[in-house]
């Protein structure tokens, strides 16, 4: 009976640890099933469902915003600098006409019908002119203001009632002229 009752030992021992072993892996896998639970449940401060995703459109809305309110701002100062810059060219300019004007004292707008001689080129050249008109009124020099072009044919050809034709040509003449 010895032996009957050291078999019947060994295997209630070997028994004991087969189910130690067994609750050792079932706690082992329940433990691994609750942390794997806890990664996926959200954090405690994280908003889930309706609430949370209208929290959400509001944050973006937000960051929405102040990108626009900060792309705005940053164009008003490049306008800004733009205007500045543009209000500097135009003093710029008015400062430079009123020392034209400044330098004229003795200019004076003279009348007159001077006629323009043709360039090489076909075109009327009246700066020429404009001298000319200047220095018959008693001044140096002149720029031409106002010209007048007038289409001029021989008699014969206007009265067969034609105004057009080989004969006819253009003739500019200064009109007015700017003298100093």
């Amino acid at each position: 009976m010895d032996s009957k009752r050291a078999l019947t030992c060994h295997r209630k021992k070997t028994a004991a640890q087969s189910a130690v072993t067994c609750l050792f892996a079932g706690t082992m896998v329940l433990m691994a099933g609750l942390a794997a639970a806890q990664e996926a449940a959200p954090k405690p401060n994280e908003d889930t469902g309706f609430f949370g995703a209208i929290g959400r459109w509001f944050d973006q809305q937000a960051d929405k915003m102040s990108s626009t309110f900060s792309d705005t701002r940053k164009k008003i100062e490049d306008f800004g600098h733009e205007a500045g810059v543009a209000a500097k060219s135009t003093a710029a300019g008015a400062k430079d006409a009123a020392d034209a004007v400044a330098r004229l004292p003795n200019a004076r707008v003279v009348t007159g019908h001077e006629k323009c001689v043709n360039a090489p080129n076909g075109a009327p050249d009246c700066v020429a002119a404009a001298v000319t008109m200047c220095k018959g009124k008693g001044f140096e020099s002149g720029k031409s203001m106002d010209m007048t072009t007038a289409l001029v044919c021989p008699p014969k050809v206007m009265l067969s009632g034609r105004n057009t034709g080989p004969e006819c040509r253009d003739e500019t003449f200064v009109s007015r002229a700017l003298c100093q």
